[in-house]
């Protein structure tokens, strides 16, 4: 069982059985949700996956897209589309243990920033994996 929190531990998460994937995504979207020059997701079946806490709040930032995050501290919690249905995105930093995320590969590494320099033999994707 896998366990994450937001900030102040209102919003929290759990899922069991095995990650469909882990990555870092590169894109514009994906980076301003976060404010981050990347981000790092762990992809998990929804059948596996519960909220536990406060039920987060979403923002639909595109058709089919929704961002979930706390509305008490703001913290973005997963990403969940229509285009991955079955799955939910948790943010890798939301983890109780963040240091055992093991990424696999990026995508969208077209548009890493430039001055941004990640030292790692992953393979990169110039667009979504899939």
């Amino acid at each position: 069982m896998s366990k994450g929190h937001c900030l102040c531990g209102s919003v929290s998460w759990e899922y069991s059985g095995p990650e469909t994937w882990a990555c870092f995504c590169h894109c514009d979207t994906c980076r301003r949700n976060c404010a981050a020059p990347v981000v790092a997701f762990i992809g998990v079946r929804l059948d596996h996956f519960k909220w536990t806490g406060q039920t987060p709040k979403y923002y639909a930032s595109s058709k089919g897209v929704k961002r979930h995050f706390c509305d008490t501290c703001g913290t973005p919690m997963a990403f969940e589309a229509e285009h991955y249905a079955g799955e939910i995105h948790l943010y890798a930093a939301s983890l109780e243990n963040p240091q055992e995320f093991k990424p696999e590969f990026h995508v969208h590494y077209e548009h890493t920033l430039d001055w941004l320099h990640m030292a790692d033999d992953l393979p990169k994707y110039p667009n979504s994996k899939t």
